[in-house]
């Protein structure tokens, strides 16, 4: 950051005793951008990653006496407001601001990510939109303050918050989060439109409890620093983008549990990764298989194809049922559940699309077939290691995918099959999938750990296996 002077935010919210969201949020998020961070408490709340069972709002003759008690002392370099629960509340900061020369980020929390009501009267909050610099509601929030239903589309949101950026003379920051969109796109809108607009992928998680209260405290603080509302919002987004992005890696609660908003100070070290690296040698040489190349090219003759499949398919029985037994392993819900439809899944999808390339007749298990069986078999000692067993019939196949893809059009002979392998469905299950593997290995103890990646190992070592098995079975049937 610019300057050698750290400047100093005050959050104006509610407290969230999980630390999550309000001013615990706030104040993580304000010293990871560099930061100092002061707070005055305008609500008590009783919640935690379930939701909000009680909300105690502070009196405004108190919150008054926090907020003067800090401006006759100390300078404030800006300002970031969240929950404000009542009208006594914002009366007293609305006529505590003509008294104050910082900018103000307002954030109209009014409900919680969880569904909690967090706002007595939407109406009180308007004298204190006309106070603020940047104003950066959700979708609800934003429909809300425009007394209209909530846009279900970008292009609506960005003309929403161009109205309320010209009804209060204000910065507004669309945010297109909630919207059924895989990037999730950000604008800053001003009365003539849009001033700049950033886009990012979407991290496919639950955890994002807090992320309205984290990114407005980390845009006041970065405007604090540079004085540049879009430079701030690119440096705030970022950081908001890589505290969802290692979310999953804490351990807190059982519902919709916190971003990490010290992602930057943790160690980085992604066991994932560590376990991708390893298996390095073992993926390139899957792409050097005989099977793999004819694949590609769409020269593998009928017969290995067909081999292949016959076995993928006893294989994929199995592999149901142990999908489904790790489903029944599983300590959450929503594990149970992934687990549970990918099987499925399988039984319903793909066994079929192997039967489509079939002739009629039935197969018998091949010894490596059986020996990847048995593997996954033995792997049921705990949950984190079946998942960890489990995961190369994801992640190798999506990987292998995603190559064979270029090579694949409307007339390859073995169109179907690469479609299903390169899928944005695909992409996905198999992200939860290393997700669900990545949470269980952080629960994990030393031995655990290391039982989970040996299996992982394996099963990889198998794949490579059961790809050169049609070579194998031609070489055998020619030597008989």
């Amino acid at each position: 950051m610019e300057g050698s002077t750290v400047k100093n935010i005050l959050s104006i919210a509610g407290s969230d005793p999980s630390g999550g969201a309000g001013i615990q949020a706030d104040l993580k998020a304000i010293a990871a951008n560099g930061a100092y961070g002061m707070s005055v408490i305008t609500a008590l709340t009783a919640q935690n990653t379930q939701g909000v069972s009680a909300v105690q709002a502070i009196g405004g003759e108190f919150v008054l006496a926090q907020l003067e008690a800090i401006g006759a002392d100390i300078q404030i370099d800006a300002i970031k407001i969240g929950m404000l629960a009542n009208a006594d509340v914002i009366r007293a900061v609305t006529s505590w601001l003509d008294s104050v020369d910082a900018p103000v980020v307002l954030d109209p929390v009014m409900v919680a990510t969880s569904g909690d009501r967090l706002l007595e009267n939407e109406t009180a909050l308007d004298s204190l939109l006309n106070r603020a610099s940047v104003i950066t509601p959700n979708l609800l929030e934003l429909a809300t303050l425009l007394r209209e239903p909530a846009a279900d589309n970008w292009a609506d949101v960005l003309e929403q918050a161009q109205r309320l950026a010209a009804k209060h003379d204000v910065l507004v920051l669309a945010k297109g989060g909630h919207l059924a969109e895989d990037r999730c796109p950000d604008a800053l809108v001003e009365a003539e439109g849009v001033v700049a607009e950033f886009s990012n992928p979407r991290h496919h998680t639950k955890n994002t409890h807090g992320t309205g209260c984290t990114l407005s405290s980390a845009l006041a603080g970065q405007y604090a620093t540079t004085g540049d509302w879009v430079q701030s919002l690119e440096n705030a987004k970022a950081y908001l983008f890589r505290a969802i992005g290692t979310a999953d890696e804490l351990n807190v609660g059982s519902g919709h549990g916190p971003v990490n908003h010290f992602a930057d100070f943790f160690d980085a070290s992604d066991p994932m990764q560590d376990w991708w690296q390893q298996i390095e040698g073992l993926r390139e040489s899957i792409d050097n298989l005989e099977f793999i190349t004819q694949l590609a090219d769409g020269t593998l003759a009928p017969a290995d194809f067909e081999h292949y499949l016959a076995q993928d398919a006893l294989y994929l029985q199995r592999y149901a049922q142990v999908l489904a037994e790790a489903s029944a392993l599983a300590p959450e819900l929503d594990a149970q559940r992934f687990w549970a439809n990918s099987a499925s899944q399988i039984l319903e999808g793909e066994l079929q699309l192997h039967r489509s390339y079939l002739a009629e007749g039935s197969a018998n298990p091949s010894s490596i077939t059986l020996n990847y069986v048995n593997h996954l078999a033995a792997s049921k000692h705990s949950y984190g290691e079946l998942i960890a067993a489990i995961l190369p019939c994801y992640w190798l196949y999506q990987d292998i995918g995603k190559r064979l893809a270029s090579a694949n059009h409307e007339q390859h002979p073995y169109n179907k099959w690469l479609v299903t392998y390169a899928s944005e469905e695909f992409d996905l299950a198999t992200e939860q999938a290393i997700n669900m593997v990545r949470s269980a290995w952080k629960k994990a103890d030393a031995d655990q750990r290391e039982r989970m990646r040996l299996a992982f190992m394996r099963s990889s070592e198998h794949e490579v296996a059961f790809f050169d098995q049609a070579r194998v079975n031609r070489v055998e049937f020619s030597t008989v």
